[in-house]
């Protein structure tokens, strides 16, 4: 008697590419967004998290940023691993090599790695790495996404939850060379529209991760906008709102859930 062998479930590389993809997007999307954002003494970054020990945005090296969304614990490792990176080079050759650019390639490697396994999950994160230059010429900030590819992007980025509708009411409210308290009112305006244009919901101080990459500073140009000094630079954005006309009807707080994402 012999025995049956059972055929193996054949499934198309490429319908194992998408539905690793579909698998990634769907668990970005549920985090909440983050934007970065250049303005005029250089680059914002403004993120939508309550949490004051689990962080979105954080310092890489002394002109370096990084920000992310989706899973902590994956970002987290990818935060860790730029660290390591970043100080093993500057140590090795000189601080000027450590850059942006050479980490988005680092970076892009990992996750186009851990993508092409069959057996391995995808990371479900989306990252950006940012550098301040000495002029805006020279700022650089760099889109990754779960499969490791890279974009070179210009002004501002949105990642992350509703990234559609906010970019939507960034185009129509950024412009280039903004104050740091423009560009953090337009950032947080255009948070709160993550419903829709015609909806809007108030996001306070407390619910804001903020840090920017500021190129007047003499040496670590990262730094985190928190407390009162937080809340005097919303409350000037807010007062200068007002002067320019009345602000539109707040909808209803959607539900938060406890995932720091």
């Amino acid at each position: 008697m012999t025995a049956k062998v059972s055929t193996p479930f054949y499934v198309s590389p490429e319908q194992q590419m998408k539905d690793r993809a579909d698998y990634a997007r769907k668990g970005i999307a549920r985090g909440r967004s983050v934007i970065v954002m250049a303005y005029a003494e250089g680059i914002l970054f403004v993120a939508e998290n309550p949490s004051r020990a689990l962080h979105k945005i954080s310092e890489i090296y002394d002109r370096i940023a990084f920000a992310a969304v989706g899973k902590y614990n994956e970002f987290e490792n990818l935060r860790l691993a730029g660290v390591r990176w970043a100080d093993v080079r500057g140590y090795a050759y000189d601080r000027r090599d450590v850059t942006a650019r050479g980490l988005a390639n680092a970076y892009a490697q990992t996750l186009g790695t851990i993508f092409s396994i069959p057996m391995e999950k995808p990371y479900e994160v989306e990252i950006v790495v940012a550098e301040v230059g000495d002029t805006p010429e020279e700022d650089q900030i760099y889109r990754l996404t779960y499969d490791g590819s890279v974009a070179d992007e210009h002004g501002f980025v949105v990642m992350g939850g509703s990234a559609e509708q906010i970019s939507k009411a960034l185009e129509q409210r950024y412009r280039e060379g903004m104050p740091l308290a423009d560009a953090l009112r337009t950032a947080v305006e255009a948070l709160s529209r993550d419903q829709g244009e015609d909806k809007r919901r108030d996001i306070s101080p407390s619910q804001l991760e903020v840090a920017v990459l500021d190129r007047t500073r003499p040496k670590r140009r990262f730094k985190r906008l928190v407390g009162p000094q937080l809340t005097e630079l919303l409350g000037a954005a807010e007062t200068e709102s007002a002067a320019t006309g009345p602000t539109p009807p707040t909808g209803p707080t959607p539900p938060t859930s406890g995932e720091v994402s």
